[in-house]
């Protein structure tokens, strides 16, 4: 099983419209209300891949059950810290035929005193039980500045490999607490670094310097280029074919589920990132975070390029 930890969850609610212009009505010509949060994400990924997820996060009020109940009918299992506070609502809207994408994310209702205590023992608890854990997206609201580092900490106590997904300040504090491996992309990388990372190269260099933070790998997700993944045996730049996708959104945590699904499999570093990088492809294909075809991620990785760096 493979834990999917969301800690600023959200109702996330997808629009596709045919057109996106200033002063006009855009009337959606579809409408996805889904479990929203790059965790779960993850999950949905996790289980098109064939593995067992398990959902964990804050989530509280009318919305915060909505999102249950959406998860539970995706068949999406899930431990929630239960909170009083309304979970946020994140609007996503896709301009058919065009590739763009407006995201509108509400930041999240600031926490109370004992709730990040809480869910870090949930989830500490939870751990117990997983083979990896992937910790995914923004914080709420008031957690404390170390509330990253004793996250991981408390995790990495389990025996259990920790993944994070994260950036800004969040994805700095918890460096420090030295995550098995990191997943972001090149803007994210280029802040931590603060130099711009623009192309694999430049991202397989920012990877193996995050090594030497002491992770044990760092991919580094490079748009349409792919992405690399950096361990101590090696880097690897794994590249797409060209596709005509409906939408970026997910396809960074449809990548991380299918490293970390590949790597508890007991496939190679390589073969891992190849797979992660078909996944990620393949999520651009459809609207909605995490959702793609067996069949397309096949498809796609038969084509997939992979160079040693």
């Amino acid at each position: 099983m493979i834990l999917c930890i969301t800690p600023n969850a959200a109702l996330d609610r997808t629009l596709l419209v045919p057109r996106l212009e200033p002063g006009l009505v855009a009337r959606p010509t579809q409408v996805i209300n889904a479990a929203g949060g790059k965790g779960f994400n993850v999950a949905r990924a996790v289980q098109t891949l064939g593995r067992q997820a398990l959902c964990a996060g804050f989530l509280g009020g009318h919305t915060g059950r909505l999102v249950a109940e959406l998860a539970r009918q995706e068949g999406l299992q899930g431990r929630w810290s239960w909170r009083e506070a309304e979970t946020r609502i994140c609007t996503i809207v896709v301009v058919e035929n065009t590739q763009q994408v407006l995201e509108i994310y509400e930041p999240g209702p600031p926490l109370a005193g004992g709730d990040w205590p809480r869910l870090v023992e949930e989830v500490r608890q939870a751990g117990q039980q997983a083979e990896v854990v992937c910790l995914s997206g923004s914080l709420t609201p008031g957690c404390p500045p170390d509330a990253p580092a004793d996250l991981i900490t408390a995790l990495q106590a389990t025996g259990r490999p920790v993944w994070l997904d994260t950036s800004g300040p969040a994805l700095r504090a918890a460096l420090a607490a030295r995550p098995f491996g990191l997943k972001i992309n090149t803007a994210e990388a280029g802040e931590l670094f603060s130099t711009p990372i623009t192309t694999p190269p430049e991202a397989a260099q920012a990877a193996g310097r995050l090594l030497e933070r002491g992770l044990a790998a760092a991919a580094i997700t490079v748009g349409v280029q792919g992405a690399v993944l950096a361990t101590a045996a090696g880097r690897w730049w794994a590249k797409p074919p060209a596709l005509a996708g409906v939408s970026p959104v997910g396809s960074g945590d449809s990548f991380l589920a299918g490293l970390v699904t590949a790597l508890a499999e007991g496939q190679s570093a390589a073969a891992a990132l190849r797979q992660a990088v078909a996944a990620g492809a393949a999520n651009t294909l459809s609207p909605g975070g995490g959702r793609f075809t067996l069949a397309d991620m096949t498809t796609i990785l038969a084509q997939i390029e992979l160079h040693d760096l």
